[in-house]
C-alpha cells in the first residue's frame, strides 16, 4: 500500500487509506449477506439518468468499476434497476466458491466467470442490448492484457473492455461507490466516458487506465492499494521485454 501510494503521489492519504481498508473488510458480510433492500437503504444514486439514457439506446452498457469505495455495492445497486450480468474470477479454494457466488449473485444480477465462457455469455448479452460490469484495473491474466501506464508505472492492463464496448456500439459508463464519512452510507456515482476507443489495443488500455486514474484521484484514500496492480503475471512478459519489441517492430 505505501509503495504504490507513494508512485502515484499519494502518500499524504496513507493514514486515512488504513482505515478505509480497515472499513472496507468490516462492511463485507453486511454487504454480502443482508438482503439487496436492507443494503439500498444505506446508498443513493447519483447520475442514474445516464444509465437511463444509455439503456434507452439499447446498444448495451459496459460499466467498469474500478476497486475504489464499496466496489462490491455497485452491481448490486445497478441491479435493483435493470439485470446486470458481472465478471468475476473464482476463488482458488474451492470451499469458499459457493459462498462467494451465492453472496454475489441476486436477483437481476448474473455471474460471468473470468475466462473465456464468462467472454462468450458477456457477448451475447451485448448482443441483446443488456448492461455487463467487470473491474478494469483487475490483471488478467497471460496473453489477456497489454502492457499500459497506471500512474506512470507499467501495469499488465486487461484488453477485454474496449473489446466488449465496440461490439455494437455498446456505451461505457464508469462509476464507483464512495464510503462517506461517519458511517452514513454510500453514494455511488455514474460517469460518463467521453474517450475515444477507436485505437489499437495498447492505447485503448491506457486510454481506460487514465480514465481510472481521474476517478481515483476524486477519493484516493479508498482506492484498493494494496492490490498488487504491477505484478507480472505468470507467462507474461515484462513490461521492458514487451517495450522493446514494440520499439524493434516499429
Amino acid at each position: 500500500m505505501r509503495e504504490n501510494m507513494h508512485g502515484a503521489g499519494f502518500s499524504q492519504h496513507l493514514h486515512s487509506a488504513v482505515s478505509e481498508a480497515g472499513k472496507s473488510v468490516l462492511e463485507l458480510p453486511f454487504i454480502w449477506c443482508a438482503p439487496a433492500e436492507r443494503v439500498a437503504r444505506h446508498a443513493t444514486v447519483e447520475n442514474w439518468e445516464l444509465v437511463e439514457r444509455a439503456l434507452a439506446h439499447g446498444r448495451g452498457i459496459v460499466f467498469l468499476t474500478p476497486h475504489l469505495g464499496c466496489f462490491e455495492i455497485v452491481a448490486q445497486q445497478i441491479a435493483l434497476r435493470t439485470a446486470l450480468t458481472v465478471m468475476y474470477r473464482p476463488p482458488k479454494r474451492a470451499a469458499l466458491k459457493p459462498l462467494i457466488e451465492g453472496a454475489r449473485a441476486r436477483e437481476n444480477l448474473m455471474l460471468a466467470p473470468a475466462n473465456m465462457s464468462g467472454v462468450r455469455i458477456f457477448a451475447k448479452c451485448l448482443k441483446k442490448g443488456q448492461p455487463i460490469g467487470l473491474l478494469p484495473d483487475q490483471v488478467p491474466q497471460e496473453g489477456e492484457g497489454v502492457w499500459a501506464d497506471f500512474f506512470g508505472r507499467p501495469a499488465y492492463t486487461m484488453t477485454l473492455p474496449a473489446k466488449l464496448a465496440q461490439m455494437g456500439g455498446a456505451e461505457v459508463i464508469i462509476t464507483y461507490a464512495e464510503r462517506l464519512p461517519g458511517g452514513r452510507g454510500y453514494r455511488v456515482h455514474f460517469v460518463p466516458f467521453t474517450e475515444s476507443l477507436d485505437c489499437p489495443s495498447a492505447q485503448q488500455a491506457r486510454t481506460i487506465n487514465a480514465a481510472m486514474e481521474q476517478l481515483i484521484a476524486r477519493s484516493p484514500a479508498q482506492y484498493l492499494w494494496s492490490y498488487n496492480r504491477y505484478k507480472v503475471p505468470r507467462g507474461a512478459p515484462p513490461p521492458n521485454a514487451a517495450s522493446s519489441d514494440a520499439g524493434e517492430q516499429a
